[in-house]
């Protein structure tokens, strides 16, 4: 086995924030925002349930506590510019979508847009909130899920920290006896 060295606790998370870079979209009273987001994790199968952490210092967290919605936007690498780039900005004082080049469409059962560019959108709705407070940590359902058909293997972003991405790369199949 290798010799091993010390990982600094601050690093830990690179580790495992595997899942897919998503653009939470929020909107309260005709204010509309875009959050890069990658703290966030499955909960449940059905229904789909997930939990994210979003900063109370963000001006997303205002709105999903307001309107009690979001969506989870799923990006592709060819989207990287944005993603980082709506991350490093507040949307407090300026609209992402302009400013990015994103087209919001209305969602079907959430009052938050979907990101047209993206290649799945989750709309969600906040059905558990007890860990808000002290974690910023929110419960939420998927309530109506879309994808892009056809885009067979999507190059989805995976943060590892300090501004380093995975892409996502080909899909290995094993045998399974989950149905």
């Amino acid at each position: 086995m290798p010799k091993r060295r010390s990982l600094p606790l601050s690093k830990v998370y690179g580790l495992l924030e595997t899942g897919p870079v998503v653009l939470v979209t929020t909107a309260h009273k005709g204010r509309s925002n875009i959050m890069t987001q990658s703290w966030h994790t499955m909960m449940e199968f059905e229904p789909p349930l997930i939990g994210c952490v979003i900063s109370a210092r963000n001006y997303s967290f205002d709105l999903l506590d307001a309107s009690r919605q979001c969506v989870f936007n799923i990006p592709t690498a060819e989207l990287l510019k944005q993603v980082v780039g709506i991350g490093n900005c507040s949307g407090k004082k300026i609209d992402k979508f302009k400013k990015f080049g994103l087209t919001p469409l209305a969602a079907e059962c959430v009052q938050a847009p979907l990101i047209d560019e993206c290649y799945a959108n989750l709309e969600c709705k906040v059905v558990d909130r007890k860990l808000v407070n002290s974690y910023n940590f929110f419960i939420l359902e998927v309530v109506q899920a879309w994808i892009v058909p056809g885009l067979k293997e999507p190059q989805t972003l995976h943060h590892r920290g300090n501004g380093n991405f995975m892409i996502a790369g080909p899909t290995v199949k094993t045998t399974s006896k989950m149905k």
